[in-house]
């Protein structure tokens, strides 16, 4: 039976990630508190961000911006949009 958390984000209970999407107290909290679908909505605008705005992620202060955009992104606070990016057309 997969395992389902209340989502933070989503605010509904959803199945969870498999395991901690990185190590540490974050990625405790990720796994405890967000859905594999909301996860999933996040890695998708995170490489928007690091594609779009050309962040370095050996670059602590890209990996700083990142982490504080998945705080906000899972909060429901509003997050920055890549400039200029258009979405691709189906």
């Amino acid at each position: 039976m997969a395992r389902t958390v209340f989502c933070r984000k989503l605010k509904q209970e959803l199945p969870g990630l498999d395991l901690p999407p990185f190590p540490g107290p974050k990625g405790e909290e990720v796994f405890n508190n967000i859905s594999k679908q909301a996860w999933g909505e996040w890695m998708q605008h995170q490489t928007t961000l690091i594609n779009e705005m050309r962040l370095n992620m050996m670059d602590l202060t890209a990996r700083t911006y990142l982490s504080e955009q998945r705080e906000k992104f899972f909060s429901g606070e509003q997050v920055d949009q890549a400039e200029g990016y258009v979405p691709p057309s189906e």
